[in-house]
């Protein structure tokens, strides 16, 4: 067994991690870091001082961790779930207070934007109390310090922060009546026993995280989920762990974009109401497009390279390519997939655009539609990361796990040699 593998596997059995899906560089990165930091002159060294050391250990897993989060991301989402907390309250007839669930909940935008939706949206705050959990102690004494820079406001339409923060130097610091609806601790998905004295949660968000987890991993961290999530409850998940689901038996509650699943089908009334959208939109990026599904754990994602027409011109096609990224991230799928047609009408084929493509048949349940776009990213990118990971994720829901295999190795490769470029 090489030194690398003793590190792989002691991320896989502590966090889960499955090195498949985001490649051995990455964790070679953080285990080099690590070393450098512990003064290892070598990754034996390194590996006796890691097995002698719950700090070291937890050291190298907030290494390999990067918090990639903001506020009210994926608003609608947060629009269901204002919509869901009400008919739920009607339903228990206002006998107890919502208990919702925000793992892992990083540095504490997600769990505070659900606190702060449910205030929005008028429910008082004896009615609903949110728990939010992770496994990096780091991420979780950030969210209590609930300090905030503008990298986690995201978007031209911020108003949320007038109401719930104040300016304090260039940051902003979070309100004592967010704050107090709001329980944080540390804990882990792959404990079994995870909150085993509680009872279950009306709502549960756990988003972008089965993606990373081989397949035994996401059956065992689903059967945790499930025992969390109350059985008439709620299970809020990422935009490319839907066909996840689905092969455990949840089944979306039928409002487009809110990446909501039940165990059960869904109530006639769920189904057929259009969510109105809180006072809060989805932040838009600045940049060309970044992945659509949140990546946690540190990489780096090739900028797209456009080629344009004689008509066109290299900005036109960057302009349109965040324009893309932006209506996506909003949720608008129809105006998203019109964007994406109209650049392929007007530039050449790039892979982004069919990633683009891939992610929102994905999104819409039409996985055969889905790949045939994944495939034709990889066509024109054969080591395009993301639609080589989503495309992995869709066959294995579907049963190929040799051929999901064949792509996360492909993926691993492509950051192998992306790193070893970037060493240059």
């Amino acid at each position: 067994m090489s030194s690398d593998q003793r590190f792989f596997d002691f991320l896989k059995e502590r966090i889960g991690l499955d090195v498949g899906s985001v490649g051995p560089a990455i964790i070679e990165r953080a285990v080099r870091q690590r070393c450098t930091a512990a003064r290892a002159l070598t990754a034996d060294e390194y590996w006796h001082t890691l097995l002698g050391s719950r700090d070291e250990q937890q050291a190298l897993i907030e290494a390999v961790i990067v918090p990639e989060t903001w506020f009210f991301r994926y608003p609608e989402s947060f629009a269901t779930l204002a919509k869901l907390a009400a008919k739920r309250l009607a339903a228990i007839n206002n006998m107890r207070a919502l208990r919702i669930l925000s793992l892992p909940c990083s540095t504490g935008e997600e769990p505070y934007s659900i606190a702060m939706a449910l205030l929005d949206a008028g429910l008082a705050p004896h009615q609903f109390k949110v728990d939010g959990m992770d496994v990096s102690p780091l991420s979780v004494e950030k969210a209590r310090l609930a300090l905030y820079g503008k990298n986690s406001f995201r978007g031209q339409d911020i108003d949320f922060r007038e109401r719930h923060f104040t300016a304090e130097n260039d940051n902003y610091r979070l309100s004592g009546r967010v704050l107090e609806q709001v329980r944080l601790q540390v804990g882990n998905l792959l404990d079994p026993a995870l909150l085993a004295s509680e009872p279950p949660y009306d709502f549960v968000f756990c988003r972008n995280l089965l993606i990373y987890f081989d397949q035994p991993t996401q059956q065992q961290v689903f059967e945790v989920l499930k025992r969390l999530t109350h059985v008439d409850g709620v299970l809020f998940i990422g935009p490319a762990e839907g066909s996840l689901l689905g092969r455990f038996g949840m089944r979306s509650i039928g409002i487009p974009q809110s990446f909501a699943f039940s165990r059960q089908s869904a109530p006639e009334p769920l189904v057929s109401f259009v969510p109105t959208p809180l006072p809060v939109q989805q932040p838009v990026r600045s940049v060309t497009p970044p992945p659509a599904r949140s990546r946690p754990f540190a990489t780096v994602v090739p900028m797209p390279q456009v080629a344009a027409t004689p008509s066109a011109t290299p900005s036109d096609a960057a302009t349109l390519l965040a324009n893309i990224a932006a209506l996506a991230n909003e949720g608008k799928s129809a105006e998203a997939r019109a964007a994406c047609e109209s650049f392929l009408r007007s530039h050449e084929p790039v892979a982004q655009v069919f990633y683009w493509l891939g992610l929102l048949s994905d999104v819409a349940g039409s996985a055969l539609e889905a790949q045939g776009f994944y495939r034709k990213a990889l066509y024109l990118e054969p080591q395009h990361p993301d639609a080589l990971m989503h495309l992995a994720a869709l066959l294995q829901s579907q049963g190929d796990t040799a051929g999901a295999r064949r792509l996360q190795a492909r993926a691993a490769r492509s950051e192998r040699a992306a790193d070893s470029e970037r060493k240059r």
